[in-house]
């Protein structure tokens, strides 16, 4: 259902066998919770380990969303969003604005990722005439993004409905115990989930983070979980031909040969949000200490017409991992015109989807004629069990390529520093001293 590979060229057998031991220390460090961060790691067992009267109460509280409202507004930022719009926009009718909306799911909209007051501003316009429930997520409440997202269009359904209506359209996934967010919840009488201790955000679209929203939007969460328990077995072994272990031996391998930016690489806009949450995952987790390998993304064909020029010409510091999906089930098949002005007759009886194969095979010969060391994960076709499967398989390399790399992969200490100084600019209290600093820099 994935299969990886690479060219040729790419990584050396001497090259892969010298880097091995080290994929076996950080498996090792990884299953055995020995290793940097090893109480963040909930997330391997979290397909089986999710119980069922919590997936039961994902599937009851997404089928009231339902009957209830015609959108479902998520409220979260980083990994308390990216994971459920990345699924969507997968498994739905291609991008979010051409996103179909039928009987089986309601239209997920997001906010609180930004503080773009155009942006907010905007959906507040169009959710005044809707009916609407939230999603919030956050582990304390107190994120600045997602919090002031949330008194913002809580206000607006307190404008629209009675206390008690309002109660039952409000959902919120937060910490099980303590925080700003479970305390509010509790008196007010939100119905809530349980961010789980032991997994990070970047690592929790597969808790009730992700589930909810995607279950409200009508994917079909039991084989989004299906896939990615399969994957945790699939990729539990630490065997040379696993491929998950060998994505994270072949980045490693590629940065220490001087390649420190990775781009994922993608032939469907619908993958676009993906690109996002890949960044996020190993951004994240990898740049730390003065280390790790940058990720970015493109979308090809695209991005041929902007960006190709540098990597087919620039600096020799990137490589691609081409993410694929073999199977297309809407195939679209060129014709014939009489006066052929385009010069396309030639395609004649072909489909889009084999001119987008001949194209992504064409850009890799060229990149790799340019000196880009080219990797192609590669799904048999776009499923949620597929998606699920490919889920965990990135989560899984992303923590065993941290360990290689020696870093902490369940942390992000990095992030703090704009938070702090945002607060310090906005007059939050006890941060007197760090804004006079500040200022004084401006």
């Amino acid at each position: 259902m994935l299969t990886f590979k690479s060219n040729k060229s790419c990584v050396s057998d001497e090259q892969f066998s010298n880097i091995w031991p080290e994929v076996l220390k950080a498996h090792g460090e990884l299953e055995n919770q020995t290793g940097k961060g090893s109480e963040f790691t909930g997330w391997l067992k979290i397909p089986h380990a999710i119980v069922s009267n919590e997936l039961e109460g994902i599937h009851e509280a997404a089928s009231r969303i339902k009957k209830q409202s015609k959108v479902l507004l998520v409220i979260g930022i980083g990994g308390s969003y990216l994971g459920s719009l990345a699924a969507l926009d997968a498994l739905q009718n291609n991008y979010s604005q051409f996103r179909t909306v039928t009987n089986e799911g309601v239209e997920v909209l997001f906010a609180g990722h930004t503080l773009s007051s155009a942006y907010h501003q905007k959906l507040y316009s169009y959710l005044e005439n809707k009916d609407f429930s939230i999603n919030v997520i956050s582990k304390s409440g107190t994120t600045t993004e997602p919090a002031i997202a949330f008194r913002l269009f809580k206000s607006l359904l307190e404008k629209k409905y009675s206390e008690e209506e309002v109660k039952t359209r409000i959902y919120a996934t937060t910490d099980g115990h303590k925080g700003a967010l479970k305390q509010l919840s509790l008196h007010k009488g939100y119905t809530t989930f349980t961010i789980p201790d032991d997994i990070g955000g970047r690592f929790s679209v597969l808790t009730a983070v992700g589930l909810l929203p995607l279950a409200a939007g009508g994917i079909d969460i039991d084989s989004l979980l299906k896939g990615a328990a399969d994957g945790a077995e699939l990729y539990a072994s630490p065997t040379q031909d696993n491929p998950c272990y060998r994505y994270a031996a072949y980045r490693n391998s590629l940065y220490r040969s001087g390649k420190a930016i990775e781009i994922l690489v993608n032939y469907e806009p619908s993958l676009n949000p993906t690109s996002e949450w890949w960044k996020q995952l190993y951004g994240e987790s990898e740049g730390k200490d003065g280390l790790g390998i940058f990720p970015t993304s493109m979308s090809f064909s695209t991005d041929l017409h902007s960006l190709g020029q540098y990597v087919q010409d620039g600096v020799r510091h990137l490589f691609e991992t081409v993410l694929t999906i073999k199977a297309d089930k809407t195939p679209l098949t060129l014709f014939s015109q009489a006066d052929d002005l385009d010069q396309l007759n030639y395609l004649e009886g072909m489909t889009l989807e084999q001119v987008n194969a001949e194209a992504n095979r064409g850009t890799q010969l060229a990149h790799m004629d340019g000196g880009v060391p080219i990797l192609e994960i590669e799904l048999a076709e776009m499923t949620p069990y597929t998606y699920g499967l490919m889920l965990y398989f990135f989560m899984k390399a992303c923590g065993i390529s941290g360990y290689m790399l020696g870093v902490n992969p369940f942390d992000q200490p990095g992030v703090e520093a704009y938070k702090k100084n945002m607060f310090a600019l906005l007059g939050k209290e006890g941060y007197e001293s760090l804004r006079k600093e500040l200022l004084a820099r401006l």
